[in-house]
């Protein structure tokens, strides 16, 4: 993740907006007096959301690791004699 001042940011704000953008990669924005924060796209934001919400989901979590045991199983090569 990029990091750039507060300064910068303002004064590139189109720029720095297009590359978060464009390229999916959030931009941490450091200020002088205080905390930072961080840029990211709505898509990028709202994807992060949803992987959040379902790693929270034990059930969901179980039944994930289910289906991976199952597809390691059937795609395993029998052994070389």
């Amino acid at each position: 993740m990029d990091t750039i001042s507060v300064n910068k940011f303002r004064d590139n704000l189109e720029n720095v907006v297009e590359q978060v953008i464009s390229q999916h990669e959030p931009v941490k924005v450091t200020r002088r007096a205080g905390e930072a924060f961080v840029v990211m796209s709505a898509e990028d934001w709202e994807r992060e959301q949803e992987t959040l919400l379902a790693l929270q989901s034990k059930s969901l979590m179980q039944q994930i690791g289910g289906d991976l045991a199952r597809f390691k199983a059937r795609t395993r090569k029998p052994p070389r004699n």
